[in-house]
Formats: C-alpha cells, sequence, structure tokens
C-alpha cells in the first residue's frame, strides 16, 4: 500500500468520525454558580492564573478555589496542568465551548466599568501615588481609569476630574480646581529644601552657605518659578549668570540632581524615596512650604469606584506619614 492510499484512507476515516458529543448541556451548565463558570470563562480566556484573577480583581488563591469548586460540581478535570502553566482537557474544551455558544445565544453585554478621572500634580504623582496606583492596576485589570498629571496652575484650573491632588498655600487651598468640588482636604504639608546626590557631596565639601553654592550647578523645574513660596530659591537662580539648567520635565530635574553633581529644590521627603540624594538644610533662613490638597468632584463623590480612589490615596499618605514629619 502506498503512502498516498494509506493517507488517504486515514483522512476519510477521520472525517467520516462522528463529531463528539458535548456532555455540557445548557441544563447542566444552568445549574452551575455563575461565579464559578465566570472564573472558568475569564482564566480560559487569558492562559494565565494571575492575570485571570487580576481581571477578576481577586487573589489567585481564591481563583484556584472557585475553579476546584467547579471540577468537583462538574466531576471532571477542565484543566491540564505543566510546569510552565496549563492548558484546557478536553472537558475544558467542551466547556469553553458551551460557554461561548451559550453567550453568543444570549448576547450578554459586557459589563461596563466606570471611568474614575484622576487629576494629581506631577511631583505627587511621581514620588509617592505612582506605587500604590500600579499596585491597584496589578491587583484589577478591568479598572478604566485616566490620570492626569497636572504641571502648572493652568492645566489645574483647565481640567475636569472625580479626584484632584494637588499642590497650594499652607493656608488655602487656592488656587484650586475651576469646577465644583467637595471640601478640600489636607493630606501633608512639605517642606522644600536644595538636595544633591550623596555621592558628590564629601563632608568636608558639602556646601554650608550660600556662597558655597557658586561652585555648584543649579537646576530648577519651570513649575516651580512661578510659586510664590519659593521665592529665596528663586532669586537665587534668576540672579546666576552661569551654571543653572532649566528643565520642563520633573524627572530629568531628578535625574540631573542624582547624576551630574547638580543642586535642585526638592520636597524634604525625598531622600526617603531616594536613599543617594541628601537635602542641605540652613542655607535659607526662610522656610519654603508647600500643602498638598485633595477635593472630589460634586457630582461624582458618592460613586463606590471614586470613594474607592480617595480611600487608596487617604490609605497612601498614611502610610508614609513619616515622610512628611
Amino acid at each position: 500500500m502506498s503512502f498516498m492510499e494509506l493517507t488517504g484512507r486515514q483522512n476519510v476515516a477521520e472525517y467520516r468520525r462522528p463529531v463528539e458529543h458535548n456532555k455540557f448541556s445548557y441544563s447542566r451548565v444552568a445549574g452551575v454558580d455563575p461565579v464559578l463558570l465566570q472564573s472558568f470563562r475569564v482564566s480560559a480566556r487569558c492562559g494565565c492564573f494571575m492575570q485571570a484573577a487580576r481581571s477578576l480583581n481577586i487573589k489567585s488563591t481564591r481563583l484556584r478555589k472557585q475553579l476546584a469548586q467547579l471540577e468537583a460540581q462538574l466531576q471532571c478535570s477542565l484543566f491540564s496542568h505543566s510546569g510552565t502553566g496549563f492548558a484546557l482537557s478536553r472537558d475544558g474544551l467542551q466547556l469553553q465551548a458551551q460557554l461561548m455558544a451559550l453567550a453568543r445565544e444570549r448576547d450578554l453585554p459586557v459589563i461596563e466599568q466606570p471611568l474614575i478621572r484622576l487629576a494629581v500634580a506631577e511631583s505627587i504623582l511621581h514620588d509617592i501615588l505612582g506605587r500604590d496606583l500600579v499596585s491597584l492596576l496589578r491587583r484589577n485589570a478591568s479598572v478604566r481609569l485616566d490620570i492626569i498629571s497636572l504641571d502648572s496652575e493652568l492645566s489645574l484650573r483647565a481640567i475636569s476630574a472625580d479626584v484632584v491632588v494637588w499642590l497650594a498655600g499652607t493656608d488655602s487651598p487656592s488656587p484650586g480646581p475651576s469646577f465644583a468640588i467637595s471640601e478640600p482636604q489636607r493630606l501633608a504639608r512639605l517642606d522644600y529644601l536644595p538636595h544633591i546626590a550623596k555621592r558628590y557631596s564629601r563632608v568636608a565639601a558639602r556646601p554650608d552657605s550660600l556662597g558655597d553654592l557658586a561652585d555648584f550647578m543649579l537646576v530648577q523645574w519651570q513649575h516651580d518659578r512661578h510659586v510664590d513660596n519659593f521665592r529665596p530659591w528663586n532669586s537665587l537662580v534668576e540672579q546666576r549668570l552661569a551654571g543653572v539648567v532649566q528643565l520642563h520635565s520633573y524627572e530629568l530635574m531628578l535625574e540631573m540632581i542624582r547624576c551630574s553633581a547638580c543642586i535642585g529644590l526638592l520636597p524634604h521627603y525625598m531622600s526617603r524615596f531616594d536613599r543617594g540624594l541628601l537635602a542641605l538644610p540652613g542655607l535659607f533662613n526662610q522656610p519654603m512650604q508647600r500643602q498638598v490638597w485633595m477635593a472630589v468632584n460634586a457630582d461624582s463623590r458618592h460613586e463606590v469606584a471614586v470613594q474607592g480612589i480617595v480611600e487608596l490615596i487617604h490609605n497612601t499618605f498614611n502610610e508614609r506619614r513619616e515622610w512628611f514629619e
């Protein structure tokens, strides 16, 4: 028998083999807890338990327990596990096919998540809130979040958001957002000091007077030029005829201080955020301070998702309370 004859007969036999009956009938699937079926459907789509847990906004241990309950209820194994992950078993593929068919038949809508608009002062977003916002996204991959970075008073007045965190004077939240907001809340008071990288500052050569700063390059974030509370620092920078760098990027300013032996004005908590930076107190007689304020849009302040963001911000500042003492 030739190879073509052999393969031809095999193909015919395969073609004539009856389609395997799906043992997960509508009535059988309808009796299963929808939460367990949703856990299976998302796991099958993601192909990864951790990603599925993020999408469902639950812990991976809870997801695995739900899948185990589903297998026990259906009395079958839905997954084939391996060292690098998992694949759907034959029963798992059949269940997935039935759920897809039911979804098409019912034309089930996608549950829309509310859009949360969060506007935050650029330095606060970078130094304080950024890490916890990343953690939020790692826990909940279905969230809809619009994060707006505020780098000037103009941008603060121009935006519309559900939650706003901004910097203003210590006595008043003005200037603040232009839309209707709840009563502004004080989150933290920040003192600002010149900072230098530790590796460029030997104790013997560390500047301890304004005159000593003549031997160092100064860097200034352009946004700070318009902050009235920074007048002592701004006056020093404006008097410079050389050795000054003006930057529009907050992150680049930090990099210049870390890597270029430059001195720049930063919040006093910065040495906790970056252990390689060192504050230089005593150079200015007049304190330079700002207050971190938060307010919620008056129209959306009662929404659960918005309240969740507000709680996250409060927790973040409470956990870092020692930064602001």
